[in-house]
């Protein structure tokens, strides 16, 4: 028989799943209309909003494999939408930024897409919202902490 606290778990994680997939699905369909694709939205916003990166943390920070990472960032770059650069301190390591296409596109664009999250997101106050990610972030640091200690456990056996 499960605990109590177990079953609000449950609840909360079933909860917590219905949320992200509504929201998700309103940000997924926001994006389409861009006609960019996912993965390309998601690195021309990250560029947009944090500048340049080498691949390989484009690749880490969006979870995005390095062998797909290379494809994407090689067909942003025919569209003209971002380039590549040698970073100054060591020639080996390339970022990637917006080219002044790719960042008219995004100021045409990213307003826009802030307007749906905000939208999504207006069904509860500001108090709240600062809360939850404070409340995420626990769960998080949390989760990534389990992840770690079992892979620590697993390389043990």
């Amino acid at each position: 028989m499960v605990k109590q606290d177990q079953e609000l778990d449950l609840r909360l994680f079933r909860v917590w799943m219905k949320a992200d997939h509504a929201l998700f699905a309103n940000i997924q369909k926001d994006i389409e209309r861009y006609d960019i694709g996912f993965e390309n939205f998601q690195i021309l916003e990250l560029l947009y909003s944090k500048g340049p990166h080498p691949v390989q943390k484009i690749s880490e920070i969006l979870s995005i494999p390095s062998g797909s990472i290379t494809y994407v960032v090689n067909k942003l770059e025919k569209q003209e939408l971002v380039k590549r650069q040698c970073a100054p301190s060591d020639k080996r390591v390339f970022h990637v930024l917006l080219t002044d296409k790719g960042k008219q596109l995004f100021d045409d664009i990213f307003p826009k897409h802030t307007d749906v999250i905000s939208q999504n997101l207006s069904f509860i106050e500001t108090e709240e919202k600062e809360q939850l990610i404070e409340w995420l972030k626990k769960i998080g640091l949390g989760a990534k902490q389990l992840h770690e200690k079992g892979k620590q456990d697993d390389t043990q056996l």
